[in-house]
Parts: structure tokens; sequence; C-alpha cells
């Protein structure tokens, strides 16, 4: 009866085992009513993250100011005494903010270093975002920990800084302020980051140093951390994406390593409306807490100097372990298995067991496996984009069905590789199958071994496979559990992959994952080759990879809690005296379309105002409209002058309406050099020469309606050509418009200027500047580097 249904229990087992490796990565009981006051309690920390996430409170807004001072009496409230840092910064990618960084400092008694707990406090602009995940979970977690590590009331060697950074979401400017003007900053040993880039899943830990990573491996794997989720590849996936967090700037600025945690499904709720505390999961914030207490407690007494390291190791974790050895071991572990390799293949041809011919018919049915998949999912989700054109609403590239479209496409590749397997080998595959997939593999961990490091731990499925091809060429044996047993190292490294590369990156890498799935199917040749019935198990696949995009199509539309983004600007030319609605959509709705029109002309509006956009988005259709009445800045310019070949300016531009932010453009032929915006200089400014890109010269996010105040130098013979978009955020609520408010199934699309009165100007120099006598101590400015200057009194 076992031997009919192998097959059957074969694949329950394998399916058993992904379930119980997902379930068991972090804590699935986080609603428990009584914890110890000693230890982490989720219930406690959500509480934290509903009175945080009450309203948005994004930096310019009202409600920022009310959650700074929550923060300051919650940690009162636990003994602590709170300090302020506050003070302007304008990063290399021209954000100025003025940041309210929120402090405390836990005393020990012989600290080697500190130990520092971050995330930030504010919200994301623009789109409404509660900032429940993003990053309240963060601050709640630190909270919970702090209260239950204190109440603990046991000894500790190193002091503890807790910094709850401003800005995080508009350029990282509030940990820029801390690193660079603290006298804090200089005793840091190690940071432990708390962040968020959706709002459910396992918490992944990411390290950041400038140097090794063996001190931080080892200090890790010494906390003894119960559900640690994370492996050194995942860095070097994180240094693709298009984020950073406060900590790149702790290792950037100040070399100051540490340890990130996020996490990142759901990541359509990621800066949308959709972030509240409705939508976080309770166990997703249990394993951020999950986390930090047991690292508390051992940083707290540690040699925080033992975190220092010049060499890497490679790391990753199974269910309950996490494992860790050199990079050295990366090239020697492969030429043993390149080794193996031929070795086995050699006794295999000696004792007859394989022969050339068996061996190039298995490349058969892998290679198309291969290359079938990776096509029909690359071209069969751009299919499915022409289908489902709204799917384009959604920036980050993942939709509300995703996790089906990753089922279905997974279920359609097995189909695949069953049907090749079906057509192209014997009824029962024989060992010679397995030849392929091992040198495949064996080629990848070359590349790695040489370019990628990191994902060296690849080479641990390989080691198992030898394994089984082993023990059949010796024992001439197919050995069904021990085939299977042999399999679990492939299926637990591996199969995550398949799973976090389409949520982390985006459904168009879904290609990639399937790719992965085949690399994968290769390794567990040895339990699905014997499956008598291939063609069966390939229509069965794919009935269930209908059944998957069935219920994605079924889910394909939108409702409340799965919201169809949209955007809408006003922006008032004030040089043409015109108005004009814009928009990013892609896709009107019925929402848009009342102001836009059914029938809205496409713009280049972005070429004059390139609004940075973390997804490289533009503004798509725009309608000319009514000019509303509203007062636009006073732009005045307090110096203007010029000494020999140098043109000396300092122009203060104030609102005189309510507003969030100012844009500043110029063209892109004028250098700015001694370059200062409200005090203000480039963190990582190398020459007295302005770093920009492109046209945009800074984005100032405005506080309590501060003037901009920019100063610089300019080459004589520059023409002046800058340009200005002041925007208030207040579009809904503005009453010369009288907008309706959306739909419940609609949201304001983050990541871009949404839901704003905008009024673009051109910045006009005086007529007539005022010359200098030239002294001896001039000096010329050039093209690439201006040397030090003499400059008038007031510069």
């Amino acid at each position: 009866m076992i031997k009919k249904y192998s097959s059957l229990i074969a694949l329950l087992f394998l399916l058993v085992v992904l379930g119980m490796s997902y379930f068991t990565m972090m804590p699935q009981w986080s609603t428990e009513s009584e914890v110890p006051l000693n230890e982490f309690s989720t219930n406690r920390a959500f509480a934290h993250v509903e009175t945080l996430s009450k309203q948005p409170h994004y930096v310019t807004s009202k409600n920022h100011e009310v959650v700074a001072q929550q923060l300051q009496r919650e940690l009162q409230k636990l003994g602590l005494e709170t300090s302020l840092q506050e003070g302007f910064t304008l990063t290399d990618w021209g954000n100025l903010v003025y940041s309210k960084n929120i402090l405390a400092r836990i005393k020990g008694t012989k600290p080697t270093k500190a130990l520092l707990l971050l995330t930030h406090y504010d919200s994301a602009p623009h789109s409404a975002s509660f900032g429940a995940s993003d990053a309240g979970s963060g601050v709640a977690t630190i909270l919970e920990s702090v209260r239950a590590f204190l109440h603990a009331k046991k000894t500790h060697k190193n002091d503890i800084i807790i910094l709850f950074s401003d800005a995080e979401e508009l350029g990282l400017n509030g940990a820029a302020l801390f690193v660079t003007q603290h006298q804090w900053a200089k005793e840091i040993g190690l940071a432990l980051n708390f962040e968020a880039r959706g709002t459910s899943g396992p918490s992944y830990m990411l390290m950041e140093t400038n140097n090794g990573n063996a001190g931080l491996v080892n200090e890790f794997a010494n906390a003894g951390v119960p559900f640690a989720v994370s492996n050194s590849l995942m860095y070097s996936i994180y240094k693709m994406l298009p984020n950073d967090t406060d900590l790149t700037v702790f290792r950037k600025e100040g070399n100051i390593q540490g340890l990130n945690f996020a996490f990142i499904d759901g990541h359509y709720n990621y800066h949308t409306a959709q972030d509240d505390s409705a939508h976080l999961n309770k166990n997703t914030l249990a394993h951020q807490g999950s986390y930090l207490l047991p690292l508390f407690h051992y940083f707290s007494n540690a040699n925080l100097n033992a975190t220092q390291s010049l060499n890497d190791e490679v790391y990753f974790t199974v269910p309950f372990a996490f494992i860790h050895y050199p990079f050295d071991w990366v090239k020697p572990m492969l030429f043993i298995a390149i080794g193996l390799f031929f070795i086995l293949i050699f006794f295999g041809l000696a004792k007859k067991i394989l022969d050339f011919k068996t061996i190039a018919k298995g490349f058969i049915p892998f290679t198309a496996s291969l290359i079938f998949s990776g096509l029909i999912t690359f071209f069969g989700w751009k299919t499915l984009l022409s289908f489902y054109p709204q799917y384009k609403d959604l920036l980050n590239g993942f939709t509300y069905n995703g996790h089906d479209y990753i089922a279905a496409f997974v279920f359609l590749t097995l189909a695949i590789c069953m049907t090749f397997y079906h057509f192209f080998s014997a009824k029962k595959v024989t060992v010679s199958n397995s030849v392929a997939p091992l040198f495949f593999w064996l080629l990848i961990n070359g590349g790695i071994a040489y370019f990628l490091e990191g994902a060296g731990f690849l080479i641990l499925p390989v080691y198992f496979g030898l394994f089984i091809f082993a023990y059949f060429i010796i024992s001439q044996q197919n050995n069904h559990w021990f085939n299977l047993v042999m399999s679990l190292p492939a299926l637990l490294l591996i199969a995550p992959f398949i799973y976090l590369f389409p949520i982390g990156l985006g459904l168009k890498i879904l290609f990639g994952s399937m790719v992965l799935t085949v690399l994968l199917f290769g390794l567990l040749l040895p339990i699905f080759g014997p499956f008598p019935k291939k063609g069966f198990w390939a229509i069965a696949f794919l009935v269930v990879a209908i059944g998957f995009f069935a219920k994605a199509h079924y889910q394909s539309g939108y409702e409340k809690g799965k919201a169809k983004s949209n955007s809408l600007v006003y922006i008032y030319d004030a040089d043409e005296d015109k108005a004009t609605w814009v928009t990013y959509d892609k896709n009107l709705d019925d929402w848009t379309k009342t102001y836009l029109g059914n029938n809205p002309k496409t713009t280049q509006l972005e070429k004059e105002i390139p609004l940075f956009s973390k997804y490289n988005s533009y503004f798509t259709y725009a309608t000319e409209t009514t000019v509303k009445s509203i007062p636009i800045p006073s732009i005045r310019f307090v110096k203007d002058s010029i000494a020999g070949n140098l043109h000396y300016l300092k122009i203060r531009i104030t609102p005189n309406r309510n507003v969030n932010r100012y844009d500043i453009f110029a063209n892109e032929k004028m250098d700015f050099y001694h370059f200062k915006a409200n005090g203000a200089v480039q963190l990582e400014q190398t020459s007295n020469k302005l770093n920009r890109n492109g046209k945009k010269i800074l984005s100032y996010y405005v506080v309590n309606n501060q003037p901009l105040e920019m100063e610089f130098v300019l080459n004589r013979a520059t023409t002046f050509d800058m340009q200005l978009l002041e925007s208030s955020f207040d579009l809904l609520q503005n009453p010369l418009f009288n907008i309706q408010p959306r739909a419940d199934w609609m949201m304001p699309t983050p990541f871009v200027l949404t839901d704003a009165v905008c009024i673009k100007q051109t910045i006009k120099p005086n007529l007539e500047q005022v010359e200098i006598p030239s002294t001896s101590s001039e000096t010329v400015i050039n093209d690439s580097i201006a040397k030090p200057v003499v400059t008038p009194s007031g510069l």
C-alpha cells in the first residue's frame, strides 16, 4: 500500500516540511493575554502601535509634533531622562530637513562601548500613511523591550542609547544629524535598527558593515536568538534595492556597524494609507520582539569591540539553527565538490552504472525545463499585465494577489518539468539524469565563489545531492527515504528564495524564481524521478496552477483594504498665469476623471520639474483648469554681488501660505560652489562644488513655515536659470477646491508628490548686481574644483 502511494506520500512530506519550516520561522502565538512583566508582550507593544498610528505623522504635519511629545512621555514613564537634538541637514541627494531626534540613555556599570537601539518615528509623506509598521512597529518594539529590560533590574556593563530618529522617510536626515553632530555618536559600538518594508511576514536580519562581518556574525550567534531568519546573500540583495535605512548613514558617516531587522511581506501596503494598525500582523510584531530582547540582554554585557573584524563569514538559518563559517571555506568547498562529482562519474562509468549517452540525454529535459519555464513566466507575466492593466497602479510591483501568482507559476513550472521528463526520459528516471542538475549547480557555485561569496552556502545542497548520487553508485540501490532526508537541505535553503524574490523585487522577477524552481527540482530529482506517472502529475500540477490563476483573477479587483492608488496635483504656473491638473496615474478612474476629464492630454512636465520618485514615476496626463487665488511665495535676493569673476548670491524664499515642501531646480550647466541651505552643507561634499543629479538642487521640507535661505557662489559668466516648485499637501482639505473624498477602495499613490497644491515659479535675480572691487586673494572658479576664496563679509 505504501509503495502504491509513494509518490503522493513523498509530495505530502515535502509540503509538510515546507509548511513547518515557514511556521517555525517566527512566533505564532502572539496574542497571549498574560505575559510576565520581564518579558516582551506583543499586546503591550501593539497598544503603542495603535496610539502612535492614529493619524499620519509625517515631517511638516501637525501630528508629527504630537507623536514626538507622546514618545518623550513614554520614555519618561520608564524613568528615563529624555533629550532632544534639533537642526538642519542637507543630504547628498538634496533633501533639506529640520529634524528633531528623541534620545534617552541608560547608564551601564563598566561600558566597553554604547549599544544603540534605533528606529524612526516619522511616517511617509504625501500618501496619508499612518506609519504603523514603518516604523511604529520599531518604536513599539523598543519601548516594550526597554520596559521589560528595566523591570528585570539586572545590572549591565554597557550604556544603552535609545534614539527615535526623525525624517528617515525624507532622506535619513535625523540619523545624519545624530551621526555628524551629536557627541554620543562617537561612543557607539553597535546599533540595532528596526524597520519595515511591508506589514507582515517574518522579520529578516540584515547586517551593515564597512569591513568584515565575522565579529558581528559570531556575536549574533552567541546571543541565541530563538527565531533568527537571515543569510549572507540577503544583504547582497538588499544593496540592489532602491532602499537605505538609518543604519546606512551610521555605517557610511560614522563607521558604526549594526544589525537591521525588517519585514517585507504585505509589500503592497508599504508607504500607503493601508500602513495602519489593522494591517500590521501581530505575529510579525512578536518576531521583532523575539530579536530585540535577547540581543538587548546579550549586548548590554558583551564586549562591543569584539564585533569588529576584517574577515567575512557565510551565514544562514534553518529552523532552530544559525549556521556560519568563514569565506575562506567557499572555494575549497567548491573544489572538493567538483572533485567528488567527477570521481563519482568515473566510478559510475567504470561500474557501467552510467554511460555518456544516458548522461547526455539527461541534459535534454532539464535544460528544456529551465529555458521553457523562464520564457513562459517572463512573457506570461507581461501578457497578464496587458489583461490586467490595473496591476501597474501599484508602483512597488507586487499586487494584492501576488502570492497567488507565485503559487500559480511554481505549479506551472512543476508541470513543465514533469512534462519534459515524461517525454524525454525513461518511465523511472535513472541516476544518469542527476548529472545535469548537479553540473548546473556546480557552475552556479563556481560563479558564486568568485563573484558573490555571501551566497556560498548554496554549495551545501549540492553536497547532499552528491551524497544521494554516491549512495546509488556504491550500493546500486535507490533508497526512497534516504533520498527524502538528503533532499531536505535543498528544500529548506532554496525554496524561501523562490518566495522571497518576487516579494522583495516585484513580480517582474517571477521568471527568476521559476528558473530557481527548476534548479531546485533538479536537486529533488531523486524524489520526483521515480514517480511512475509523470504525465498524470504534470496534469495535476497544471490543474493546481490553473486554480491559483483563477483565484488571482477573482481577486484582481480593488476593495476596501486592498485599494487602488491614484494621484492628483494642482499646479499653478505663476510665470504664465495658468493652472493645470496633473496625475501620475496610467489608468484613470472616475475620481481622477472628475478633474482631468475623459480625454486628458499626455504631458512632458517632468522635464521642467523632474521630481524625485523612488520608482522613476513621472506625470502622465494634464488638463488646464481655472486659476485659483493662491498667494505666491516672496523671493528676495538678500545678496547679489560680483567680485572679479565670482558671483555671490543669497536668496531667501518665504511662504505666504501654509506649505510643506520646496523643490528647487536649476539649469544643469550651472555649477554651485560653497552652497549652503539654511546653514547646512552637504554631508559628503568632497570639494566646494555642490553634488547634484540633473536639474534638481534640493527638496526642502518646510517645518513651521520656516523660510528657505540659500547662499552660494557662481562663476560670473554663468547664466542664472533657477525654478521653484512650492507645494502644500492640503489639496483635499483646501476650501478653494472642494475636492470629492476618495471612495473607500482608493488611496493616495505612495512614493510621489500627490494631493498637493503647487506653485511653479521662475526665480528671477536682481536686474543689477553690486560690483565689489577685486582683491589679490581673488580665486578663479574653474569647471572642476573651486579653490578657497575670500568672501565678502556676511557670506
